[in-house]
C-alpha cells in the first residue's frame, strides 16, 4: 500500500508530462490550517526545505495560515530541518495544566502560553525569516469587522453566528464580518505583489516586519473560542485578528498568476476554502484557481492504518485529556509513519512517473 497520492491541476499535469518536475519549477508553497493534522507533513517539509528546494535558487512565495504559517516561518530559519523538527516536538508536547474542577484551558491561558512559545522559538532570529534571500513569507490572518471588531463574551459568538449565516449564502458575503489580511515579508528590501489574486474575497495586504511578526503569527494561529483574538498589530488597522484559516482554511487561492507551479503538501485531497466551509462539501472541489497546483496528500487507506485510524487532530486533546504521555505516544507514532510520505516523494522526484499523477 502506497502512503502518498499525487494530484495536479490541468496546467501542472501538462507541465509534468512535458518537462517532469524540478525544484526550479516551483514558485509557491502553501501551508494549510488544520492544527495537529499538519504534523504528518513534517517529514515532507524537512525533505523539501532541507534538500530538494535548496537545489535551485529562484524566489519562492510561502503562503501559510495557522499551523501552516508556523511551519513555513520555521522553514525560513537558517537550519530548516532542525527548526521544523523543533516545531514538531513543541507542538506534540503542548500541554495545559488544569485547576481542580477546570474542564479545559481558558482562551487566555492558551494565548499566553502560545505567545511565550513563539517568543522562545523566534527570539533574536526574526530577521532570518523577514530577510530570507529566497523565501517570501505571507502570513494569513482574519480581521473581525462589525460585531467581530472586538473579542468578548457576547460579541464573538453572535458575530460568528452572523458570519456563518452569511457564508452559507455566499463566501464573499462573509466579508461583511471578516476580512482577509495578509502580512508579507519584503523581498530584497522591497514590497512585492502577492502570488495569488484577491478578487475572490475582501482582502488587505500589509507588510510583515520584525515589529509585528510575532503578533501576526499568533493571530494566524488564534482559533476562535480556543485562543483570544490579537487585538493590536503594529502597522495594521485596529480590530480583532483571528486564525487565518477562518477566511482561508486550506488556502484555495487563485495561484494562476504565479510564474511557476504551486507545490502543496497537504493532509487531504480537498482544498476547503474557509473554516466555515468544512461541512459545505459542494465547495470542496478543485476550481480553476488550482490549475497550476501539484498537491501531495496521504492516501485515505494509509490514513486508516494510523493510530485510531485517523490523522492527529484537535479532538485528541479531549480524548486524552491530562494523559499527556498517551497522546504524545499516539502522535509520535503517526509522525513516524509519515516518514513514508517523504520517502515516496523523494523516490518519485528522482524519476517522476506521470502515471501516478491524478487529476485534482
Amino acid at each position: 500500500m502506497r502512503a502518498l497520492r499525487i494530484y495536479a491541476g490541468p496546467t501542472a499535469r501538462q507541465h509534468i508530462a512535458d518537462k517532469g518536475l524540478l525544484p526550479q519549477h516551483i514558485s509557491v508553497v502553501p501551508g494549510a490550517a488544520g492544527g495537529p493534522k499538519g504534523l504528518i507533513l513534517g517529514p515532507m517539509d524537512r525533505f523539501l526545505f532541507g534538500h530538494w528546494l535548496s537545489r535551485s535558487d529562484q524566489p519562492i512565495d510561502l503562503v501559510g495560515a495557522s499551523i501552516g504559517a508556523w511551519r513555513l516561518a520555521s522553514a525560513c530559519l537558517a537550519q530548516p530541518e532542525k527548526e521544523l523538527l523543533a516545531l514538531e516536538d513543541a507542538y506534540i508536547h503542548q500541554h495545559y495544566q488544569l485547576s481542580p474542577g477546570q474542564r479545559r484551558p481558558t482562551a487566555q491561558q492558551v494565548s499566553s502560553d502560545f505567545a511565550a512559545n513563539l517568543q522562545r522559538f523566534y527570539s533574536g532570529r526574526i530577521h532570518q525569516v523577514i530577510q530570507h534571500p529566497r523565501y517570501r513569507l505571507h502570513v494569513m490572518t482574519s480581521r473581525g469587522l462589525g460585531l467581530l471588531s472586538q473579542d468578548n463574551a457576547w460579541r464573538t459568538p453572535l458575530g460568528y453566528a452572523c458570519a456563518y449565516l452569511s457564508n452559507f449564502i455566499s463566501r464573499p458575503a462573509m466579508g461583511r464580518w471578516l476580512e482577509r489580511v495578509v502580512f508579507s515579508s519584503p523581498f530584497m528590501g522591497q514590497a512585492h505583489p502577492l502570488p495569488f489574486a484577491t478578487h475572490d474575497y475582501p482582502s488587505r495586504h500589509l507588510a510583515l516586519s520584525e515589529d509585528n511578526f510575532l503578533d501576526a503569527v499568533q493571530a494566524s494561529c488564534s482559533i476562535p473560542f480556543v485562543l483570544e483574538a490579537v487585538k493590536a498589530i503594529d502597522g495594521a488597522p485596529a480590530g480583532a485578528y483571528w486564525d487565518g484559516g477562518i477566511t482561508d482554511y486550506h488556502l484555495h487561492l487563485d495561484y494562476r498568476q504565479a510564474k511557476g507551479l504551486t507545490l502543496y503538501p497537504h493532509f487531504q485531497k480537498a482544498v476547503v476554502p474557509g473554516w466555515l466551509d468544512k461541512k459545505l462539501t459542494s465547495r470542496h472541489h478543485a476550481t480553476a484557481f488550482l490549475d497550476s497546483t501539484l498537491l501531495l496528500a496521504p492516501d485515505p487507506e494509509w490514513v486508516r492504518s494510523l493510530p485510531n485510524g485517523k490523522l492527529p487532530d484537535r479532538s485528541d486533546f479531549t480524548t486524552y485529556g491530562q494523559d499527556l504521555a498517551s497522546r504524545v505516544k499516539v502522535w509520535r507514532k503517526a509522525v513516524a509513519e509519515s516518514e513514508r510520505l517523504a520517502d515516496e516523494l523523494s523516490q518519485w522526484l528522482l524519476q517522476p512517473d506521470f502515471g501516478r499523477v491524478e487529476a485534482l
